[in-house]
């Protein structure tokens, strides 16, 4: 682990909000090159709740980040190796298209709460105060900023970054701005011990991911470590049907999303009606496009805080990416914290505004009229 670089003369650390992988990726980077920092996540410890799924990390963001994170070695020791095949299914479970893995790992895919747990293992415990749940952030003065916590403490900086998330506290100094629903909802669940309890539907999704898609509606599964599937239904729907759902009450999901999908294959519908875990709702929201703030001095934002976005693969990716150069803009230039802001977002905001349109193109291919037709173009590289 880099030590800290004592010959830089560092009167106040970077105050990050947020300990996702944004926010930690921002901390390492700023810990590699001598930068003190202080991460303030509102999860009570690292274990408080699971991290979601798989994800692609892809060589041209991701990977660049972790490069500069100098923790390539323990990314490529929690790749799950052949995870980046796919599988594409029409609903009576035939085979449209087999994808074999990229041994070139161009965009291995690992889990969320392993790639996070590489970045805590990076950084000094005390680096991070769990249990921070933001109330509010006061301006007090240009340039300085109050946070108060909900357990009433508060810590004053001139150098805020908000890493937190969809719902950012820090992006309320900048804009009025919120995300809204985008019309479709995600239901995520679980198979467990696939091989022996449920083997046609492993059969079925590979050892990789499987999309099985129809216009408006389908299931993407993927298979991860320890035999598990986990699956998202993904549905254009209206909020009150989602809304008049008792998502604690699983069998009531089932009775009402499951005629959705009459005549589907029972070895894919067995994602949802054979769920070994919860069945939650992940509804879909975005900032709009080509959404920006006016500069604010002392304060910025990274990954979907800044940009959320529809799912299109490269959430997590530019998040990163976002922390590393922003990171290194700082290690380079600390004493010129507004400058650095400055620089960073005029390569951060047309770079996601690039990648806010292609979600929305994303979302048509899998979702749209010409699914699945369309959606297996894309990976034959025809689009």
């Amino acid at each position: 682990m880099a030590e800290l670089n004592k010959d830089i003369d560092v009167k106040e650390p970077i105050t990050i909000i947020g300990g996702g992988i944004g926010g930690l990726t921002l901390a390492r980077v700023l810990y590699v090159n001598g930068i003190p920092a202080k991460v303030y996540e509102a999860d009570p410890s690292p274990e408080a709740r699971t991290q979601g799924g798989q994800l692609d990390i892809h060589e041209y963001n991701g990977q660049v980040a972790l490069e500069k994170a100098n923790l390539m070695d323990e990314f490529h020791a929690i790749i799950h190796e052949g995870a980046d095949a796919a599988r594409i299914l029409d609903s009576q479970g035939e085979l449209l298209l087999d994808v074999p893995a990229d041994d070139s790992n161009g965009r291995p895919e690992v889990l969320r709460g392993d790639l996070r747990q590489i970045l805590l293992d990076s950084l000094p415990e005390e680096t991070i105060e769990w249990n921070k749940k933001v109330d509010h952030i006061e301006e007090i003065e240009k340039g300085q900023y109050k946070v108060v916590f909900r357990d009433d403490s508060s810590v004053t900086t001139s150098k805020l970054i908000g890493a937190d998330g969809a719902w950012s506290k820090v992006r309320k100094l900048s804009t009025d701005v919120t995300p809204d629903y985008v019309g479709t909802t995600f239901i995520e669940t679980y198979l467990y011990d696939v091989d022996k309890q449920h083997p046609k539907t492993a059969e079925a999704v590979g050892k990789g991911a499987m999309y099985a898609l129809a216009p408006n509606k389908g299931f993407v599964a993927h298979r991860e470590a320890n035999d598990i599937i986990h699956t998202y239904i993904e549905m254009n729907c209206d909020l009150e049907w989602i809304n008049s759902m008792d998502f604690s009450n699983k069998q009531e999901v089932i009775n009402t999303v499951l005629p959705e999908f009459e005549g589907w294959a029972p070895e894919i519908t067995a994602l949802l009606t054979d769920s070994d875990s919860d069945i939650v709702a992940r509804k879909i929201n975005a900032l709009p496009d080509k959404h920006r703030w006016e500069d604010k001095s002392g304060v910025t934002l990274i990954g979907d805080a800044a940009h959320l976005m529809a799912p299109s693969g490269e959430g997590a990716n530019l998040a990163m990416l976002d922390a590393a150069e922003l990171a290194e803009g700082i290690a380079n230039n600390y004493d010129n914290f507004d400058e650095v802001i400055k620089e960073y977002e005029s390569r951060m905001f047309p770079r996601s505004e690039e990648e806010q349109q292609e979600s929305h193109e994303i979302l048509d291919i899998c979702l749209g009229q010409d699914t699945p037709d369309r959606f297996v173009k894309l990976f034959k590289g025809e689009l």
